[in-house]
């Protein structure tokens, strides 16, 4: 298996989610995804905004705001009986996950909860949908105000495993409160819910970044890091807080406290811009936690190698 530091496009083409997260895992802590919005105009016209933040450093792409039933990439046309996501994975080279949400409809609000679209939720119908749509791998996680609970995406994690199957590749968790009272700052996870996650089915827990939300320090996430490697899971420490807007001195120290912490896989928001990252910010983190000789050469391999 090579790292994915190593990979071309032709190589991911015959990944499964378990490869994948054997050659994320032989990368030591180097693996750097951006997420992007689909629902939104790309920043630039002509472009989709999973193509941009490729060519900027991203090693991993996850789609947000993407109806299943409805399915659509701005910044591109589909073809008759062309498929959006294998075109969006065939234009990046890259491997192109989902965002899907496990909406507790029970969930105790600390601020007014916004609906969203059947497609968007993580129900075993959509689930299925995004199978066929030909994803990469699946990320269970909330946006702002939707309703997103722990208890929900253990649900939502054993219907993805069922769904997926053993070869799957399975992320899930919370990067900020999602609009759920008890489930802020510090309080967003315990060792407790990561191991439930985990014993759920998950291959990948998700957590916010050191200095994105308040109370996660570098030894609060150390920490958790070190509880789930040690049941045998990977970590992505991520910015779900807009701060990939923010200076790119900031977006060094966040990519360094989570380096120090122990992170897999580094994530990166959607809403620097509406709808992804500032692009120089992927670029940045990326160098941070890899150097400028993988950045550069991930930047630069063409989708046909």
């Amino acid at each position: 298996m090579k790292r994915l530091l190593d990979c071309t496009a032709s190589d991911f083409q015959n990944m499964n989610g378990q490869d994948l997260k054997a050659s994320i895992r032989a990368c030591e802590g180097r693996v750097m995804l951006s997420e992007t919005m689909t629902s939104v105009a790309p920043l630039y016209p002509g472009i989709t905004n999973a193509e941009l933040a490729a060519s900027f450093g991203a090693d991993l792409l996850l789609l947000n705001v993407f109806d299943v039933f409805n399915p659509s990439v701005k910044g591109y046309t589909c073809e008759t009986n062309e498929s959006i996501i294998e075109k969006v994975k065939e234009l990046t080279g890259r491997p192109v996950g989902l965002n899907l949400e496990p909406v507790d409809l029970n969930a105790e609000q600390i601020e007014q909860l916004e609906p969203i679209s059947k497609g968007r939720t993580a129900t075993e119908e959509t689930l299925i949908e995004a199978k066929k749509l030909g994803f990469d791998f699946i990320c269970l996680t909330g946006n702002p105000k939707t309703g997103v609970t722990n208890d929900q995406t253990v649900v939502a994690i054993q219907k993805a495993r069922e769904v997926f199957g053993k070869e799957g590749l399975i992320i899930a968790g919370k990067m900020h409160g999602a609009g759920v009272t008890n489930e802020t700052g510090s309080g967003i996870i315990s060792e407790a819910t990561l191991s439930n996650f985990i014993e759920a089915g998950a291959d990948v827990i998700l957590m916010p970044a050191p200095g994105t939300v308040p109370g996660i320090t570098v030894e609060t996430a150390e920490r958790y890091v070190r509880f789930v490697h040690s049941k045998g899971a990977l970590a992505m420490l991520t910015i779900g807080t807009s701060q990939e807007g923010a200076d790119e001195a900031t977006i060094r120290q966040i990519a360094l406290n989570s380096k120090m912490a122990g992170a897999d896989i580094y994530h990166i928001g959607d809403t620097g811009f509406y709808g992804i990252a500032v692009p120089e910010n992927i670029m940045t983190y990326s160098i941070v936690i890899r150097g400028r000789r993988h950045t550069y050469v991930r930047m630069a391999s063409s989708v046909r190698r």
